[in-house]
């Protein structure tokens, strides 16, 4: 189970930071990704960060304004985001895929959601 939360209003330029928490499973078994669906867009991705090795992978237009990480103790993935702008706005979700080493943020293999927390950046 994958339960975000951090999302907000935020004014242009302001920063939040997502989190994800996870139950169930030994996150060195997952890829955990990031990613968000802007209306009347499909779901694309934003970042993911593998469970096992670490690596991690950023998508344009977010590249240099995120950094994701996890906290192995607190089975919480983190989305930092910094210099919001409006074209943000959207829905952010997580989710896991079984995956042994790295990461890729191809939705489809992305097996397990969670809900998803709204950013909203406005003035």
């Amino acid at each position: 189970r994958l339960v975000e939360s951090g999302g907000g209003l935020v004014q242009p330029g302001g920063s939040l930071r997502l989190s994800c928490a996870i139950s169930g499973g030994a996150l060195r078994y997952y890829a955990i990704g990031w990613f968000r669906q802007l209306p009347g867009k499909e779901r694309e991705g934003v970042s993911c960060i593998s469970g096992s090795d670490g690596s991690t992978v950023y998508k344009e237009p977010v590249k240099g304004r995120v950094n994701i990480s996890i906290v192995n103790l607190k089975r919480t993935v983190y989305l930092a985001m910094n210099n919001l702008k409006p074209g943000d706005i959207s829905v952010y979700s997580c989710a896991a895929e079984f995956r042994s080493s790295g990461c890729r943020m191809k939705t489809a293999n992305y097996n397990y959601w969670g809900q998803g927390t709204q950013v909203t950046v406005s003035s």
